[in-house]
């Protein structure tokens, strides 16, 4: 297909496009937004589109996989951000349970420890005992995977240094969750 041909059944669709987005978004400018973007990557993405498939649907599939990203990255950003989430956060990324006895340590002092963390390690180790994937954290703060391991394993040997030889019980398989 032309790239003039694609162009003219793009704009064609349009109209389709801005009542979908609405419809996903509710809000006037983030529709426009999305039709732009929607746009921008159909003709990034000229080479992909097969001749004999229906545009309209290839454009809406594009339109909702970068609606559902966008929503899934504000979500996440929106989680980091929020203080009264932290302690929730603490709580279930550090993968110990205060009401377990058999170990020696301390939860509260755990806590306390995670909150001593400079944030650049605290956020990270965080995510990833809350089962994030290395790549979505490095993605997320648009920083390469080593930086995000290197950051998590700094974090870890900060606790582990800080809490001494109180951490000897600790499963480790608890703090090394990917």
């Amino acid at each position: 297909m032309k790239q003039s041909d694609f162009e003219k059944q793009l704009l064609e669709e349009k109209k389709g496009l801005d009542f979908f987005s609405f419809s996903l978004t509710q809000d006037k400018e983030d529709a426009k937004d999305l039709v732009q973007d929607t746009i921008l990557k159909a003709l990034t993405h000229i080479n992909s589109f097969d001749e004999n498939t229906n545009m309209r649907a290839w454009l809406f599939t594009i339109m909702k996989n970068t609606f559902i990203n966008n929503y899934r990255r504000k979500k996440r950003i929106e989680m980091l951000s929020n203080n009264d989430y932290t302690e929730t956060l603490i709580q279930n990324t550090t993968g110990i349970s205060s009401q377990k006895t058999d170990h020696d340590l301390n939860y509260w002092e755990m806590l306390q420890q995670i909150k001593l963390l400079p944030k650049e390690q605290k956020i990270p180790f965080r995510m990833i005992n809350q089962g994030y994937k290395y790549k979505e954290i490095a993605d997320l703060f648009q920083i390469s995977i080593g930086t995000v391991k290197s950051r998590i394993f700094l974090a870890r040997k900060k606790l582990m240094n800080n809490l001494g030889d109180r951490t000897q019980n600790i499963d480790t398989e608890t703090l090394d969750s990917e």
